[in-house]
């Protein structure tokens, strides 16, 4: 009661690291949204028994009304609560869109596992808007999010990738711990994945 599941919902949130994604707190969420229910009854409540009562609701300044302005407070606290989770949640799922690929299947299955149906729906539809407008510009947004010094990296395989992949000027198949000379735009795809690590130094 009193905007306390809106906040226990909010730490919850702000308890991971920095860009990564928890899974979905369904249970807390909908206890917030129950207490937001519970406020609202209870307004509706307070507000009866002062018409009842005869007294002017809006000007009346007694228990009642205050009891119906916290009730009103805290039903808008849980609200803003509610919003900023699935907010912020939304910000991460967008910037995976940046980080990871435009597939939800690049996403990795631990990362998926973490996404409600909804989300994995905004996904889809925020990587179709993204390569709807790429595709009228002419530029691939999603690679090279630090301006590159040179165009091609070496990279090292991490993981089996599936063998004779053409990439924009050969084709190459890719053995496990292989090392490969690499444009970089083909390259970033898969180390977004982890299948590939950039060699420096």
């Amino acid at each position: 009661m009193y905007g306390r599941k809106g906040y226990q919902l909010i730490k919850d949130f702000a308890t991971r690291e920095k860009g990564q994604l928890k899974p979905f707190n369904r249970k807390l969420f909908d206890e917030t949204i129950e207490e937001c229910d519970q406020n609202h009854h209870l307004i509706q409540s307070l507000i009866r028994k002062m018409q009842q009562e005869g007294l002017d609701v809006q000007n009346n300044r007694n228990a009642d009304h205050y009891g119906a302005l916290i009730h009103h407070l805290s039903l808008i606290r849980n609200k803003r609560c509610l919003m900023a989770y699935v907010y912020n949640r939304a910000e991460i799922v967008r910037d995976l869109a940046w980080r990871v690929g435009l597939e939800l299947l690049d996403l990795p299955s631990e990362i998926q596992e973490k996404l409600t149906t909804l989300e994995k729906e905004y996904f889809k539809n925020h990587s179709v808007a993204l390569k709807s407008y790429m595709g009228k510009v002419g530029i691939e947004l999603n690679v090279d999010m630090v301006p590159p010094k040179d165009p091609y990296i070496k990279v090292r395989i991490l993981d089996d990738i599936d063998e004779g992949i053409v990439l924009s000027d050969k084709a190459t198949n890719f053995a496990r711990h292989s090392m490969h000379f690499l444009k970089r735009t083909d390259a970033e795809p898969y180390i977004a994945r982890g299948q590939m690590e950039e060699l420096t130094g």
